[in-house]
């Protein structure tokens, strides 16, 4: 509001270059009244400057002091000074662009006027307000009445819309709203006092208004563009004499006193008005006062509204000590915000004279210098074995890093390049063992079994020890979960005396995480090998990368393809990472990858490695890795003594035929986990109780001597000493159940009991009784014994049975091997006839069956047809009957082609009615020419046979030679054949005595 009227004001004294207005009353100004221009420096012209003016006079609306009628005059005073055909001119402009001009009527002759709305404040006489006319027809007839000598129009305050907060509109809302209201509208939208306010100046839409007096709507005269009758208002008699207004006013003056000292813009509105319109009166003093205040426009209408000059001085006052305590708090805000400024330029100023000093006296190096002396630091101790090519780069770096501003992103960019190019171990090597006695006696400790990965590792370190050097190799860990494969990679670095780094890449999606970012991007990091060099310290750790099989695919890239530069032995040795942009060696790492399934691996990346693969283990491994490894410990996990406790062999056998029959022995650690768990927590109660009841035993033993020597005193005296009266003592035996009583009487010490009874004098004879009193207690606690008979109550129901679905095979049912990603597994092949009839040959198929073994389904049917027929020419089974072939399980998916030869023996055992003998086991691929072909995952089917209890194996001959590399306690009571054609099936299958079957 207040650049508003400051704008104003200037604006006014812009168009009225010349006029200069001024205001007298037929009476004299109070003194008090004077004092109010006083305090703004302001005096009234000097009368010698009058001959430099010349006086013009119009009417002016001011009402007078009394309450009268008697109206002022304006004079218009042109300085004199130019010449007089300047004056004429000027008087000419002023007549045309200047409200201030002689007019005839008088302003209180017009009872009819154009209604203006005014959206945010009322105008008060004697103030300026420029307003933007948006309807077209009141801006012409606005030009109109100006063009007819009669600028005048009234000035009315718009109400605001029922239910709306006036504090929330905005000003283009409010201008929005008056452009839609039209005449009816309109009329009843505005307030009723208003002002007559002249017409001064009218450029393009913006009109400048200057108010003379209140006036008061009556009615409606015309609507477009809405005209209104008005009732000319005066101020109500007042006495000006009376002691309440001079209070009144002179509080008034003082307040405003306060308010000018604050602000130079208030002193121009004073100067201002003193100049246009006079010197101050009650009435004007107290429209002054509510004009240049920051109230509301409804507190300010209501100041216009008031007649009554007491009131309305009364509601002034209110209004500028509001703006007393607004000038007040304005003053706190901008004095606090100046102190936390200056203290921060302080503070920044002290902070840099101190740099300055301490650089002066060489006390510290500006951060630049201290970078680059870390960094060179850095350098000192490989700096021969850096290659040229890196020295080369890292000086450049740190020339750029002495040019740029510490405070550019450029500097922060190329420090963190610098700080990971000499973070970096160039040329820095551990020394390796190649000790291959050490190595095997570490991979014993840490693994049992695993003969072939253990050969593969001691080749590798005797190839080393052979060279002098060892060159990296990259070696695939293959099997089942929980077969060992991370650990045996932690061993590996171990016995080679390598540091060791691992790394997961399981659903790994992003090339960046491999081949790291270009430092263009914000929040560039190195790949991954290069965070592993910074954080082992040694250019040549062994690197495990952990489930490579399950590599993901995604928008940024193919990580496997990324993959192939760093795995390749040809490459690695020059591997590039997008963010350092510099050749790294990585030909002396040793990375081990490990897999559950080698065929999710891309084929060019796994060319690149050398596969192991690691079966999982027989029942005979795990008992051994049960005993040795997994409770060992567990138990040490757990706390618990080997005296404890005791697991004997057939529980550790029962726990892995019936809870943990997966390939590896993850799951087998866990339920022995389990059971410790639950030991521990026997022992502790067990051991509550015990403590609690020794003292109940001994009191025992006290009673039982006093009935033997009948001296009642040793009793009473026991039992005082233990703080307990022969009754309660009782009670607690009680409470106690036969068991922990025979455990409690166990052991009688009477030389404790009588060291209990008498007072100890010595600490030494005390140490010793509670020594003697934990002997006891642990003496006391019996030891856990885990077999058959209670593993039930340590790891729950069994969750397998015997693999074998029927120890008598059916007609039509054979028992095939499976390999699964959880090692191996029997696998039924079940077939029944639906219907018979003539031409009603059909083969139906279920149990989740892939397209694979679809296929093989289809190929047995055509192969047992044909080999039905050569067998029995007579036979039309397959012709006429409608068969059903299910794989049982069928919630599990299952798809292969060596389930082949096992479909063909199910179909011909239910054409021929003949059940196959009853502990044999097949497995391989065949062709419509009834051929033979190998198969994968040898180790895990014979591992399988051998828990479900199979005497004879069929294998393709193509396997013989893996059968054969298996250790001999896999293969050990197992009869195998190695066939070529299914004909030797046949005579296997079919070709026995029938008592033998039985």
């Amino acid at each position: 509001m207040l650049k508003l009227l400051s704008s104003t004001s200037r604006q006014i004294q812009t168009h009225l270059t010349s006029p200069c207005l001024r205001v007298t009353t037929e009476s004299q100004p109070s003194s008090f009244l004077k004092s109010l221009s006083s305090l703004t420096g302001l005096t009234q012209r000097n009368h010698k400057s009058l001959s430099f003016y010349q006086r013009a006079f119009f009417c002016s609306g001011s009402s007078s002091g009394d309450g009268g009628d008697g109206g002022g005059f304006v004079e218009v005073e042109v300085r004199s000074g130019a010449s007089d055909t300047e004056a004429e001119v000027g008087a000419a402009d002023a007549s045309n662009s200047s409200a201030i001009v002689p007019t005839n009527p008088r302003p209180e002759d017009y009872l009819t006027v154009l209604a203006l709305p005014l959206p945010h404040r009322p105008l008060f006489p004697g103030f300026y307000m420029p307003i933007y006319v948006k309807d077209p027809k009141l801006l012409a007839a606005l030009q109109e009445s100006r063009k007819r000598q009669a600028p005048y129009c009234g000035a009315f305050l718009l109400k605001d819309e029922p239910g709306t907060d006036p504090s929330v509109v905005t000003g283009s809302e409010s201008e929005k709203n008056i452009g839609d209201l039209k005449g009816k509208d309109l009329y009843n939208h505005l307030h009723e006092v208003g002002t007559l306010a002249q017409i001064t100046t009218i450029q393009g839409d913006q009109v400048i208004l200057i108010g003379h007096r209140r006036l008061r709507i009556t009615e409606m005269a015309s609507e477009d563009p809405l005209t209104v009758k008005v009732d000319h208002l005066k101020d109500k008699p007042y006495n000006k004499d009376d002691d309440v207004i001079k209070a009144t006013s002179f509080e008034v003056i003082s307040t405003l006193r306060d308010v000018l000292k604050t602000s130079s813009l208030w002193r121009d509105h004073v100067q201002t008005y003193t100049q246009h319109v006079g010197d101050f009166n009650f009435p004007r003093l107290a429209d002054f006062g509510a004009a240049i205040s920051g109230a509301s426009k409804l507190q300010c209408q209501e100041v216009l509204e008031e007649l009554d000059v007491h009131k309305r001085l009364k509601l002034t006052l209110e209004l500028v000590k509001k703006e007393i305590e607004i000038s007040k708090i304005q003053e706190s805000i901008a004095k606090a915000i100046e102190e936390k400024i200056s203290g921060e330029q302080r503070r920044y100023l002290l902070n840099e004279q101190l740099k300055a000093i301490k650089k002066e006296l060489g006390l510290e190096a500006d951060d630049k210098t201290a970078l680059s002396a870390k960094f060179r630091e850095r350098l000192e101790p490989n700096r021969d074995k850096i290659p040229v090519h890196v020295l080369q780069v890292i000086e450049e770096e740190l020339t750029k890093l002495q040019l740029l501003e510490a405070s550019s992103s450029e500097f922060n960019v190329t420090r963190n390049y610098l700080d990971w190019l000499t973070a970096l171990p160039w040329g820095s090597y551990s020394d390796e063992n190649f000790d291959v006695l050490r190595a095997q006696k570490i991979l014993d400790e840490d693994h049992y079994g695993l003969t072939d990965v253990k050969e593969r590792i001691l080749e590798f370190i005797a190839v080393g020890k052979l060279r002098g050097i060892s060159q990296g190799k990259i070696i695939c860990l293959s099997g089942p979960p929980g077969v060992g494969k991370t650990s045996i990679g932690r061993s590996i670095a171990r016995s080679l005396n390598r540091k060791f780094f691992r790394f997961s890449v399981g659903g790994l999606s992003d090339v960046a995480e491999i081949k790291g970012h270009r430092r263009t991007y914000i929040g560039a990091m190195p790949g991954k090998m290069v965070q592993c060099l910074k954080n082992v310290g040694t250019a040549n750790p062994l690197v495990l990368i952990d489930e490579i099989d399950k590599l993901g695919r995604g928008h940024s890239g193919d990580p496997a393809s990324a993959l192939l530069e760093l795995l390749d032995p040809e490459q690695n040795a020059n591997f590039l990472d997008h963010y350092l942009d510099v050749p790294i060696d990585l030909s002396k790492v040793l990375f081990v990858c490990t897999a559950n399934v080698v065929d999710m691996i891309p084929n060019p990346l796994l060319d690149r490695m050398e596969v192991i693969a690691i079966a999982g283990y027989i029942t005979d491994e795990k008992v051994h890795i049960a005993r040795d490894y997994l409770e060992k410990a567990t138990r040490e996990a757990c706390g618990i003594k080997p005296e404890q406790v005791e697991v004997t062999d057939a529980a550790l056998l029962a726990l892995i035929e019936n809870y943990c029959r997966e390939a590896g022995v993850r799951n087998l650690q866990k339920h022995i986990e389990k059971i410790y768990r639950k030991i521990a927590l026997q022992l502790v109660r067990q051991g509550a109780i015990i403590e609690s009841a020794v003292p109940v035993a001994e009191l025992n033993e006290a009673k039982v001597e006093c009935v033997e020597t009948s001296t009642e005193s040793v009793d009473v005296s026991s039992n005082k000493q233990n703080n307990e009266t022969p009754e309660e003592a009782e009670i607690v035996h009680t409470g106690q159940t036969l068991e922990e009583a025979e455990i409690v009487q166990m052991n009688p010490q009477p030389d404790d009991l009588q060291s209990s009874t008498d007072q100890p004098t010595d600490s030494k004879d005390t140490a010793e009784t509670e020594k003697i009193e934990e002997s006891e207690v642990t003496k006391a606690i019996e030891k856990v014994l885990i077999d058959t008979s209670n593993l039930v109550d340590f790891v729950g129901k069994p969750v397998f049975h015997a693999e074998r679905l029927y120890y008598q095979t059916p007609i039509g049912v054979v028992m095939g091997l499976a390999w699964t990603a959880m090692g191996g597994s029997t696998l039924y092949i079940e077939t029944t006839q639906v219907e018979q009839g003539d031409g009603k040959g059909a083969l139906n198929l279920t149990g989740q069956l892939g397209e694979v073994m679809k296929e093989s389904a289809q190929i047995a049917h055509t192969v047992a047809r044909a080999i039905l027929l050569e067998k029995e020419p007579d036979n039309l089974f397959f012709a006429n009957t409608k068969l059903h072939l299910h794989v049982p399980a069928g919630a599990t998916p299952k798809d292969g082609p060596s389930a082949g030869c096992t479909m063909i023996t199910s179909l011909l055992s239910l054409a021929m009615k003949k059940p196959v003998r009853k502990d044999l086991a097949m497995t391989g691929e065949v062709t419509l020419t009834g051929k033979i072909l190998p198969i994968g995952g040898v180790k895990e089917k014979t591992l399988a046979a051998r828990r479900s209890d199979v005497k004879t194996i069929i294998f393709p001959s193509a396997n013989r030679r893996d059968f054969d590399e298996l250790l001999p306690n896999v293969k050990e009571g197992l009869d195998v054949h190695f066939v070529d054609d299914y004909s030797q099936i046949f005579e296997l299958a079919f070709g026995y005595e029938e008592n033998e079957n039985k």
